[in-house]
């Protein structure tokens, strides 16, 4: 269970230090033209390699050409990350681009469109604790 624990570690200062890479360290326009955050960061447990999922705020044109930039600065990020933690190898840096937020924003719109359609026609589910005659 130690090694989870420095895989964790690990994966904690990489997301840490990329992260303040990504506001001072990376120069490249395609990085800045959307707003870029890091959701999770993923070690394999030999150190060896990581992949850093990363959401980008912007139109798929922005998200692409964002990713392009990451993916092209990842040697500079992996020799930042090697200064900065000390580390006797570090790991392949991988840049995914993570739909979580954006897929979870549809779910979102989704369920409030269902629930338009539905006071729409007047039906209330039971336990909602709304009522139809708008009373309590």
């Amino acid at each position: 269970m130690a090694q989870g624990r420095r895989v964790e570690r690990v994966a904690a200062l990489i997301r840490r230090e990329v992260s303040e890479l990504l506001v001072t360290g990376i120069k490249d326009e395609r990085v800045s033209l959307g707003m870029v955050s890091i959701t999770n960061v993923d070690v394999a447990g030999d150190l060896q390699h990581c992949k850093i999922f990363v959401s980008v705020y912007g139109s798929a044109e922005v998200q692409q050409q964002a990713l392009e930039g990451l993916r092209s600065a990842s040697n500079y990020v992996k020799g930042e990350l090697g200064r900065r933690l000390n580390m006797r190898r570090t790991p392949e840096v991988i840049f995914q681009l993570d739909r979580g937020i954006e897929k979870g924003t549809s779910v979102l719109g989704l369920l409030n469109q269902l629930e338009e359609k539905r006071l729409e026609r007047g039906e209330v589910p039971e336990g909602t604790g709304q009522q139809e005659d708008g009373g309590f």
